[in-house]
């Protein structure tokens, strides 16, 4: 039917609007599948998504409130995304939406969905694996959309419909819920006693400070590096979640403690470095006579020194002097 349609389907703006069309239906409809799932899961199901957080404490559990409260937010950011599809109007804010995000999101959203059935009847290696492959598929896209489609304060809503939602997904199962999953299909777990206090909730604590030390770190690093604002909010989140479900053992309750405090110190310093201690270079633009004088002036043969006639950039220790 596609064939014979009297369009050309092999140009490429063509092939973008269907694709386009095909994202504005089916994006809300994967939202509608994850929050109808989750929601399933959580308040019908028993036991629910939290009865499982409260059957397998592990070193490195989260906060069960904290977490629902964050995927909520989740849910809201996406909900303008899903708004800013059918609005959308700039080439680039479009191009970001087909070529950057695309069906990630999508089975992004399937996958998040399938993970709580998983999760509420204790498929753990299952959960595990879906964790994963819901952290590599958000990955690619973050990449995807920070390489390709970068943002810019020209176009802020894209920041924070397009942007802002993808990266605060990618963090939640690539800080927490991948990790913690892991933990409890290997068996770090507590056995749980009344009121819900595990008697050896000291075990296990050396692989719970190297899950949180080494995901904390990383998120530093990149905060400190991009001055992500997003990202710190998220991992400050993530670390809220940690450091506020007691008991944990000493070494994790520390570090989760500590890395609330050390990320926006990352994001406070990459600022200052970029504006008071990154190299600057001057450019000279061509009204600048009496800078680009010397550059024009004939030499001995006549001719002009330097070929290069438009703007470049100087060395300004050497031309001040």
């Amino acid at each position: 039917m596609m064939n014979e349609l009297p369009i050309d389907m092999n140009n490429p703006h063509v092939r973008d609007y269907l694709l386009l069309i095909r994202l504005q239906v089916l994006t809300p409809l994967s939202l509608l599948i994850n929050i109808g799932s989750v929601l399933t899961c959580s308040l019908v199901a028993d036991p629910s998504i939290r009865g499982i957080f409260r059957l397998y404490p592990a070193p490195i559990s989260p906060k069960a409130v904290v977490i629902g409260a964050y995927v909520l937010l989740i849910y809201a950011a996406q909900i303008g995304y899903c708004v800013l599809l059918t609005v959308a109007r700039k080439p680039e804010t479009k191009k970001a939406i087909v070529k950057g995000v695309g069906f990630a999101l999508i089975l992004s959203n399937w996958i998040m969905a399938a993970w709580a059935i998983t999760w509420i009847f204790q498929f753990f290696l299952a959960s595990t694996i879906l964790l994963g492959l819901l952290t590599l598929l958000l990955l690619y896209s973050n990449l995807n959309l920070l390489v390709y489609h970068a943002p810019t304060s020209a176009r802020p809503l894209d920041i924070a419909l397009i942007h802002a939602p993808m990266r605060f997904f990618l963090i939640l199962p690539m800080a927490i819920m991948f990790e913690y999953s892991l933990f409890v299909y290997l068996g770090y777990t507590y056995t749980p006693t009344a009121p819900d206090i595990p008697r050896d909730y000291a075990q296990y604590q050396l692989a719970g400070f190297l899950a949180v030390f080494l995901t904390n770190l990383f998120s530093a690093l990149i905060i400190a590096a991009r001055r992500d604002i997003v990202w710190c909010i998220a991992a400050v989140w993530i670390c809220v979640s940690l450091w506020s479900e007691r008991p944990k053992p000493a070494a994790v309750y520390v570090t989760a403690l500590v890395f609330t405090a050390i990320h926006p110190l990352a994001l406070i310093a990459g600022f200052v470095y970029r504006r008071f201690c990154r190299p600057k270079r001057v450019v000279l633009v061509a009204e600048d006579e009496a800078l680009y004088r010397a550059a024009r002036a004939p030499d001995s043969t006549g001719t002009t020194n330097g070929a290069q006639q438009g703007p470049r950039e100087v060395d300004p220790e050497e031309l001040w002097g």
